[in-house]
């Protein structure tokens, strides 16, 4: 075990080295979806995680899409959306030329469920903020902290078991 000076940035590089990560700083979030609290994150540049993450991690059908969460301040630079997205509610359309530098996060048709990530969400923010400043781009892909099939994690046991059994 080693402890990082900054796990934030550390999350950062080893996403950006394509490396999926799993997080969990406290128990469950408001809403129906993981928002950092205890999420698999990974990059959303690299365009074949989308299938790493389903038949590796997640262990579900290779279409099951991933949602980006996205600083709230490029939010707009990115998609075409006309209110924040904290809760990842909403789909919207990507912006055209946006789409190859995404293309883990952008649906078929073009669209993506976006997640904001303003300085509420403290985590997840901190490791956007040191990954746009490594990549230029303010995007990483967040998904749920589970195997498919199994609950997500709500405790650090949780955690630990899930993380046992996920190649990450």
């Amino acid at each position: 075990i080693t402890k990082s000076v900054n796990p934030f940035k550390f999350v950062a590089e080893k996403i950006n080295e394509n490396k999926v990560v799993a997080i969990f700083s406290k128990g469950a979030e408001f809403g129906p979806r993981s928002l950092g609290a205890r999420s698999i994150l990974a990059n959303a540049t690299h365009s074949n995680m989308k299938e790493i993450l389903n038949k590796k991690i997640k262990l579900r059908e290779p279409f099951r899409p991933f949602a980006p969460a996205c600083l709230e301040e490029y939010v707009n630079d990115y998609f075409l959306i006309k209110n924040q997205s904290e809760f990842m509610l909403f789909i919207c359309e990507t912006i055209e030329h946006k789409k190859k530098l995404i293309p883990a996060v952008v649906h078929n048709d073009g669209t993506a469920r976006v997640q904001s990530v303003s300085e509420k969400n403290n985590y997840l923010f901190k490791i956007l903020k040191e990954y746009n400043q490594i990549t230029n781009i303010p995007i990483i892909i967040n998904t749920s902290f589970n195997i498919g099939g199994e609950a997500i994690v709500n405790s650090v046991e949780d955690a630990i078991e899930s993380f046992k059994q996920m190649d990450i």
